[in-house]
């Protein structure tokens, strides 16, 4: 369709306005259907075009017109899906899902409303329709236009269109890129998608009905007395570690000099480049949790979670969120006991953006609520989100006596603004509230929430991410013998790697068993 009107039908005279607008729509009809799925581009000779020409070509008259409203419509939508797999894709590592989505786009409205302010964010949401509206708005009006200037030269159009798809056969049996079907794969891709959603969606219920650990005696049994504190570091990715090496050489360093010891593997996290409500729900609840759908049904059911069933064993359970600013319904499912979240952190420092509270401030918040003053065994989650794009505030590690309300912020310079910094930061802040405020009865698993977008370190195309386990009690240690874990903050190349939603059932396991049968 986008090739098959007959330039030479046009007198010299018209040239200035109508070759030109016929020339426009041809380049956006097939810029619609090959960018930005084609590597060749433009330069792609798109199937859909020649059958959709066949077809308007076979049509009557008085039929064309409709038909070619209706063939614009599916190809702008098919287009605005195109643009939004590739931006999924760059950032997510994942096409656009359009049933699913509506989070992750409201969670990216966020961050920019937090980040840049709500007048921004509200610009980008305008934009973003206008932008979408254009697009089918201005592909079928480039339709119509092309099909109108075919049909009124039928024979020309049809000597083309019989010229050009012997090209395209030969090219596509040859495996030459110029033939391209990349519109029609994207159309059935997403339908394979929305099947292959529902169907997920009866296998995680099955999944959910089954819980190993439910009504389990004596679980966590090897913990008791201990405080577990479970650290998210935001985006800390394997294709983070060559960036914090010396970070972590002398976390590792220093710990060992407090009475420390640390072992560290790999976890492959459901996610990449965002979404980290996904990452945190598949540690807790020891399934794969790699969707909104998945979210959902996972938040409404009885699932036992990593939370709750210290809860059930006798730990005060607290999660501290810094990043929640408004209600959190789902905290009552992880089964908190108490949440520490923005308001209640009660930061006063300056407002930097949507990651807002230093990660210093937030460990230094939790000791003062709930380390500090007597308490029961203390199981707590903590999302560190220093490192959360677009690092608008990456401060020093301070004395902790100058923390305070946060206030001091206002007065310390940044470092610079970038993803390894930030994650340096957050390391260093977290190995410092170790060596401050560590006691025997401290037992700290420190891991990523999912790898950072491609776009952001230019490196890997794994969902990896490092994990840690940092006590001072060797027969803690003793029973992650069998976990094969690299000595230190930096796990190997070479460390095992599991799967993040197997972790859950690895921990009970190996802290639930008698002494002499430490983990399997």
């Amino acid at each position: 369709m986008a090739l098959a009107f007959p330039v030479t039908a046009f007198p010299l005279t018209a040239f200035p306005v109508r070759v030109l607008r016929t020339a426009l729509a041809a380049l956006v009809v097939l810029a619609a259907l090959v960018v930005p799925r084609e590597p060749l581009g433009l330069l792609a000779l798109p199937v859909e075009g020649l059958l959709g020409a066949a077809l308007l070509l076979l049509l009557p008259a008085r039929a064309v017109r409709p038909a070619a409203t209706v063939v614009g419509l599916a190809l702008g939508a098919v287009g605005v899906v195109a643009v939004l797999d590739a931006a999924f894709r760059s950032v997510l590592a994942r096409p656009f899902d359009p049933l699913l989505d509506a989070a992750s786009v409201s969670a990216g409205v966020e961050f920019v409303a937090g980040s840049a302010g709500p007048l921004a964010a509200a610009g980008a949401v305008v934009g973003a329709v206008l932008v979408a509206l254009a697009v089918v708005v201005g592909v079928t009006l480039s339709v119509r236009h092309l099909a109108g200037i075919a049909v009124a030269h039928r024979r020309t159009a049809a000597r083309t269109l019989a010229a050009l798809t012997p090209v395209w056969l030969a090219c596509a049996l040859l495996g030459a890129p110029v033939a391209s079907a990349g519109a029609a794969l994207l159309v059935r891709d997403h339908a394979v998608q929305v099947r292959d959603g529902l169907a997920d969606a009866e296998a995680f219920a099955a999944e959910l009905a089954v819980d190993p650990h439910r009504d389990t005696d004596g679980l966590l049994s090897a913990l008791a007395g201990k405080d577990v504190v479970v650290a998210f570091v935001e985006s800390y990715g394997r294709d983070a570690l060559p960036l914090v090496a010396p970070q972590l050489a002398a976390g590792t360093a220093g710990l060992e000099a407090a009475g420390f010891a640390s072992r560290s593997g790999f976890l492959t996290s459901p996610v990449v480049g965002g979404n980290s409500w996904l990452a945190h729900a598949t540690f807790l609840s020891g399934l794969r949790v790699h969707d909104q759908r998945r979210y959902a049904a996972l938040v409404e059911s009885d699932r036992t979670t990593l939370t709750s069933l210290f809860g059930a064993a006798g730990w005060r359970t607290a999660g501290v969120m810094p990043g929640t600013t408004r209600e959190w319904p789902e905290a009552a499912f992880y089964g908190y006991d108490t949440v520490l979240d923005h308001p209640a952190l009660a930061y006063r420092g300056p407002d930097h953006g949507w990651a807002t509270v230093p990660d210093q401030y937030t460990l230094a918040a939790f000791q003062r609520a709930e380390r500090d003053r007597p308490h029961e065994p203390l199981m707590a989650e903590i999302a560190l989100v220093t490192s959360h794009a677009p690092w608008a505030y990456v401060p020093p590690v301070l004395d902790w006596a100058a923390v305070g309300d946060g206030s001091v912020y206002a007065d310390v310079p940044p470092g610079p603004a970038e993803y390894g910094g930030a994650i340096a930061y957050s390391l260093d802040s977290l190995v410092s509230w170790v060596e401050t405020y560590g006691d025997d009865d401290l037992v700290l698993l420190v891991l990523g929430d999912h790898q950072p977008s491609a776009a952001v370190t230019g490196a890997g195309d794994t969902a990896d991410v490092p994990v840690s386990v940092i006590t001072r009690d060797e027969a803690v240690l003793d029973r992650t013998d069998g976990w094969g874990w690299t000595s230190g903050l930096r796990p190997d190349d070479a460390a095992p790697v599991w799967p993040m939603e197997s972790f859950r059932d690895r921990f009970l396991t190996a802290f639930s068993t008698e002494p002499d049968h430490p983990a399997r």
